[in-house]
């Protein structure tokens, strides 16, 4: 059996998915439904049980998964909000939540494969390199991925089972309908295009034109393909960035769009104060680490990826069951 938290969400419905292609349905689901839209994410994945991640935390205290032959934990499960300022509701959803799993799966030798962010740089003035040098955390969400990451490193020294943590970058792809404002960029410029057919970027700050922000985005495809290459390559544990390695900047993100969708033009808007010292202008992953580990799957085009990801949603944006 393959357990994937956060599996009704965006990262970790597309590995179930993946799975599923790959021939394993043998998958418990954790998640949270009551937002009433990720449900709809699970309705073209195969899997042979959900539960509650309240549930699923009472079952791991009372060793309810004794004798379970357990393949592997991916854990995506977590608030992803960067704008919920409640620092102790993010340390105990995703900080404790994931110590409890990481213990679990220490105790029974299960490979943990989880979700941290490039968020932990800051605003990356000192690079993006995983290490102290480089960290940082500008909301409790950055904080609670950072601390996380911190107490893996701590605990590896003494693990006999892979711990892989994956630094992801900017993600983009199928099936974020329900993160709302936290979709990715290209979700909301599809949106955006599709009612108005205007791309709205903000302007520039911080010494970067307008639309000039840059990010390194990466499809959600490669996501699931780095996690799977782990765990089926028994590779070395450590924390990882998850990116292409190679920074566009809003207004090419924009453009990509555009030309999917064969329409559009670019407008700017002030950039919001709520924002300021809180946002990263600029993400670029250093690959060195995980090159090093062995990956060598590499990451689409992001031309060829909006492309496909436009495609998908045309065609109403969710996994259809059996295909």
């Amino acid at each position: 059996m393959i357990i994937v938290t956060g599996g009704a969400g965006f990262i970790g419905s597309n590995i179930v998915k993946e799975l599923n292609r790959r021939g394993r349905e043998d998958i418990l689901i954790i998640d949270d439904l009551k937002d009433g839209q990720n449900y709809k994410n699970l309705r073209g994945l195969k899997f042979i049980d959900y539960q509650h991640k309240d549930d699923f935390l009472k079952s791991i205290e009372n060793d309810d998964f004794d004798g379970t032959d357990i393949d592997a934990v991916f854990h995506e499960g977590a608030c992803s909000d960067t704008m919920e300022y409640d620092v102790n509701f993010m340390m105990k959803v995703n900080y404790e939540y994931s110590k409890i799993l990481l213990h679990f799966c220490l105790e029974h030798r299960i490979p943990f494969l989880y979700a941290s962010s490039a968020s932990t740089y800051g605003t990356g003035k000192n690079g993006f390199r995983e290490g102290d040098a480089c960290e940082d955390a500008l909301n409790p969400y950055a904080y609670s991925k950072l601390v996380f990451d911190r107490y893996v490193r701590q605990v590896l020294p003494e693990a006999h089972s892979m711990v892989v943590g994956l630094r992801y970058f900017n993600v983009y792809g199928a099936q974020e309908h329900h993160k709302g404002k936290m979709a990715s960029i290209f979700y909301q410029l599809y949106n955006q295009i599709h009612e108005t057919g205007v791309a709205k970027l903000f302007r520039g700050i911080d010494g970067y034109g307008d639309g000039e922000q840059r990010r390194d985005f990466v499809y959600v495809g490669d996501v699931v393909k780095v996690n799977l290459w782990f765990w089926e390559n028994n590779g070395p544990s450590g924390i990882y960035n998850c990116g292409p390695g190679h920074a566009h900047t809003y207004n090419e993100a924009a453009q990509a769009v555009i030309e999917a969708m064969g329409r559009g033009s670019i407008d700017y808007r002030d950039f919001p104060e709520v924002l300021k010292g809180k946002y990263q202008c600029f993400t670029e992953a250093d690959t060195t680490k995980l090159l090093a580990a062995g990956y060598d799957g590499g990451f689409q085009n992001m031309k060829t990826a909006v492309a496909e990801y436009c495609r998908f949603l045309d065609e109403g944006g969710y996994f259809i069951y059996g295909k």
